[in-house]
């Protein structure tokens, strides 16, 4: 039961960061770095 839930949350962590790249914040004034890594889940 513990590692279906290490892999759930793998899973949404990936997926929260797909979504991450690929968006804008919506504040102008602070858009926060992203991880090096995170650049190669670009879709553009």
């Amino acid at each position: 039961m513990k590692n279906r839930f290490f892999q759930w949350l793998a899973d949404f962590a990936l997926l929260s960061t797909k979504f991450n790249v690929n968006t804008a914040c919506v504040f102008t004034a602070h858009q926060p770095k992203l991880p090096e890594g995170a650049k190669k889940l670009r879709k553009f």
